[in-house]
């Protein structure tokens, strides 16, 4: 059971083998967060392609009055698998410039 504001590990009892240059993001369900509040701490929660335990999830329950229980067999997240990328990075001392710099959150004023 998640107690409002509670956040726990829960294991799915699923084990996957993702390829090399593909990685698994758990993400939560809509359905779960709009009737219960219930979403992932770090959505989306990333598998990498050399995990290979059981994969857990770690479900926050948002919601300010009602308990959640989790119930065996029941759908709390989905795994979308995608293909990624790996970037070699160059250290500089100095970044390029662009039209937006280093304005953070708002700074487009969209």
């Amino acid at each position: 059971m998640l107690d409002p504001g509670e956040r726990a590990l829960v294991p799915t009892g699923i084990a996957v083998s993702i390829p090399e240059g593909f990685a698994g993001f758990m993400q939560p369900r809509s359905g779960l967060a709009s009737r219960h509040g219930i979403s992932i701490v770090n959505t989306p929660g990333l598998i990498d392609s050399h995990y290979r335990g059981e994969i857990k999830v770690i479900l926050v329950n948002l919601d300010s009055k009602e308990p959640f229980h989790v119930r065996r067999g029941e759908k709390v997240c989905q795994l979308v698998i995608q293909k990624v990328e790996h970037a070699r990075f160059t250290e500089v001392e100095k970044l390029d410039p662009t039209e937006r710099g280093a304005g953070g959150f708002g700074s487009t004023g969209k």
